[in-house]
């Protein structure tokens, strides 16, 4: 995939009590996946284009641009919001964002971000909070 995707729903657009001006609304994940905590989020700024999904089909989708964390460095990159609920996978990460950090993808090996993680807490002393950031 070229741009990243994040599943998402109760996607709507109002405008803004203030300025008038539309505001997306939306929530992240799936209600029953472990790293959603149900709030709604607003984007001031967004997009909406014609992305290609993997089977051909293509759809209108809203994009945002957000910040993203991977194996502690800090990222900015486009997400388009789709419903993956029927896919295995809530998130996508695209070539844009995996050539920003220079990734290089071993489809041989999975969960290297937690393993890492998990390596560098077992080496922080006891009472000690270890790095931030792990995805």
């Amino acid at each position: 995939a070229y741009t990243s995707a994040i599943h998402c729903y109760a996607v709507h657009v109002a405008p803004d009590p203030a300025t008038g001006r539309p505001v997306l609304h939306v929530r992240l994940l799936d209600p029953a996946h472990p790293a959603t905590d149900g709030r709604p989020l607003a984007f001031h700024e967004f997009d909406q284009r014609d992305i290609r999904s993997s089977n051909g089909e293509v759809q209108a989708r809203y994009v945002i641009t957000t910040t993203v964390r991977l194996y502690g460095q800090d990222f900015t990159a486009e997400f388009s919001l789709a419903d993956r609920s029927d896919l295995r996978h809530p998130v996508l990460l695209g070539r844009t964002l995996l050539r920003q950090g220079r990734f290089v993808v071993d489809v041989a090996r999975r969960d290297l971000s937690a393993k890492a993680a998990r390596r560098a807490a077992a080496r922080q002393p006891p009472g000690k909070p270890g790095p931030a950031g792990a995805v």
